[in-house]
């Protein structure tokens, strides 16, 4: 698909999601002269408004969410927007809405409600000739709570719309450096010959948060930290770090590896396994209070998890992949650590010796830094000395007067464009799935229950020595 889309109808357009990312995102790609001149964006939810009120809404979120300097097109952008009330519950609702946003000929389609609603949805926009050939549609996660529940809502969008008009979302992989690490696998050629089991000791993925419950507080103790986080943004992390070489940078070609390493996960163990749920403590600087005590109620969905996973194909045979991800933890960081093995003998006696360690920053700040040996500057007379240096790009540094972009520009656009490489194909979902699930039964079976944490620490003591056992230690 590759035509560009006329017309976005945005669901959900008054939620969190569109104030903080998805308006902010579309008047960024306005200001900057990305998306066609006469695109319209038709916001839809069940709060009644009118155009000019929906305008007003969208001002405020830009006004409060998108820098200053990325705004000066927000008076033509505010002509793009209209507004149609719907109940995706009631069909006839529908017709309203496919008046206002026009043929379902070159229609792009952002879905962003609870996935109890995706069937009804689907089947009203199909019902109103909202799923023409020309139309596509865009999910937004959760897609499911298990394996099955995925793929009934896979069923539902498939039975409108094809494989190769659906694009669900993992936002994840609209930030800069996660795509950023294609460019520095398969663009630098000293990289990918050292990218095997051979050269690289383990592999390290941390995404964790500070922040506890929030507004999200029935969701997640519905989901917990390995479906909210580990089947998703971690696994597509993974998936990017242990694929092979595409053919090309096309959607199927890297889906196609994707997918590949995801079936590729050895099921894992109980030992291979920590789970956590906070208590209360001190966090950025402020006395927080426990998991239960945000919640109301007692509960054992864990808040923290730290996995030992292997891929089981030639290229990583051997190599542990670790991750860890938890809620109140001691910092916000999303990183990953590719951690090379030590050279095979050391020629200079007395040096300290570390081994090369790629460390890929994606949030709070996006960078790549390298460390390698160097010899300490100075005469040295019992022979040379030596320290473990990093090579830093940041990079905001690196490209001056780029702006810091929210992951959502990208994935809006490409799905305004057609483009789905940045998007997951239901294949990979499900692979997704099939390993989580395994998981889940497993703690289920061996009474895996959560363990303690301190609010502000690095979660339960058990997930550092599931790495130490190694001789491994997380990157802190």
């Amino acid at each position: 698909m590759t035509s560009q889309a006329q017309t976005l109808l945005l669901f959900g357009a008054t939620g969190d999601l569109s104030r903080r990312m998805l308006l902010p995102s579309l008047c960024a790609l306005h200001t900057e002269g990305l998306v066609a001149e006469d695109l319209r964006i038709v916001g839809t939810a069940r709060s009644e408004m009118t155009d000019g009120e929906f305008r007003n809404f969208a001002r405020d979120a830009l006004e409060k969410f998108l820098p200053a300097e990325r705004r000066g097109g927000m008076a033509d952008f505010m002509a793009r927007l209209h507004y149609q009330q719907l109940d995706v519950t009631t069909p006839e609702g529908y017709k309203e809405l496919a008046k206002k946003a026009g043929p379902g000929e070159d229609l792009a389609i952002f879905l962003s409600t609870a996935p109890g609603l995706f069937k009804p949805t689907i089947e009203g926009l199909a019902a109103a000739g909202l799923a023409g050939e020309g139309a596509r549609i865009s999910l937004e996660k959760p897609l499911g709570t298990d394996l099955a529940s995925s793929c009934e809502i896979n069923d539902a969008v498939a039975s409108a719309f094809p494989e190769s008009r659906i694009f669900r979302i993992d936002h994840y992989l609209g930030k800069e450096t996660v795509q950023n690490l294609l460019a520095l696998r398969f663009a630098n050629l000293m990289f990918e010959p050292l990218w095997r089991s051979q050269y690289i000791d383990h592999v390290q993925i941390t995404v964790a948060e500070t922040v506890g419950l929030e507004s999200r507080v029935e969701y997640y103790d519905g989901s917990g930290a390995l479906r909210d986080m580990v089947q998703n943004h971690m696994l597509q992390l993974l998936a990017l770090v242990a694929m092979e070489p595409p053919s090309s940078f096309t959607a199927n070609a890297v889906r196609d590896e994707k997918v590949k390493v995801l079936r590729a996960l050895r099921p894992i163990s109980a030992d291979e396994t920590v789970t956590g749920q906070y208590r209360g403590g001190a966090s950025n600087g402020q006395i927080v209070p426990g998991y239960d005590e945000e919640l109301g109620r007692d509960s054992d969905t864990e808040t923290f998890v730290a996995l030992k996973a292997h891929v089981d194909n030639w290229r990583w045979r051997g190599v542990p992949f670790y991750l860890r991800t938890g809620k109140r933890l001691h910092e916000r960081v999303t990183e990953i650590v590719v951690q090379f093995k030590q050279v095979p003998h050391s020629i200079f006696p007395g040096a300290r010796m570390k081994a090369n360690k790629l460390l890929i920053g994606i949030q709070p700040e996006e960078n790549i830094s390298f460390t390698l040996m160097a010899k300490v500057p100075g005469i040295d007379q019992e022979g040379m000395t030596l320290r473990s240096v990093p090579l830093d790009i940041a990079m905001p540094d690196a490209f001056k007067g780029t702006h810091h972009r929210i992951a959502y520009e990208r994935l809006l656009l490409d799905l305004i464009d057609g483009d789905q490489t940045l998007f997951v194909r239901r294949d990979e979902v499900e692979a997704q799935w099939q390993w989580i699930d395994a998981i889940r039964e497993t703690w289920a079976k061996e009474g895996v229950l959560p363990k303690p944490y301190a609010s502000g620490s690095w979660g339960p003591s058990a997930a550092i020595a599931l790495a130490e056992r190694d001789g491994v230690s997380w990157h802190e």
